[in-house]
């Protein structure tokens, strides 16, 4: 099984910054996407980024120019760099992977328990 955790979120000002981590633990033979989802009260979750083994990206378009995501394959880490927050970023945010274990050698997608990030106006 692959187990997510993330960490970073909090509370920040308007304008402000978060950066939040995510690590992949458990028996994996490979991650290929690594993504941030996010869910606000009310609203269905939402893709935020994601990134592809190759480097290939894909935001929100809510969020382009403020958020970078980014990995470090060895760690099995993602990040998401947020800058210049708003009100309406505020979310659970969680941390995604689409990777092959023993138990299931086929693309899966695994899910961290998720993060609180609220911005302040």
């Amino acid at each position: 099984q692959v187990q997510l955790v993330e960490s970073g979120g909090g509370l920040v000002q308007a304008g402000g910054s978060l950066n939040l981590s995510c690590v992949a633990s458990g028996r994996i033979i490979r991650i290929n996407t690594m993504g941030w989802y996010r869910q606000a009260p009310g609203k269905e979750r939402e893709l935020v980024a994601i990134l592809t083994t190759g480097d290939s990206t894909n935001y929100a378009e809510s969020v382009k120019g403020r958020f970078t995501i980014s990995r470090d394959n060895a760690k099995k880490m993602s990040f998401l760099q947020m800058n210049s927050l708003k009100p309406e970023d505020t979310a659970v945010y969680y941390c995604n992977c689409r990777a092959m274990s023993p138990t299931r050698p086929w693309n899966s997608d695994y899910w961290g328990q998720g993060t609180q990030v609220t911005v302040s106006s």
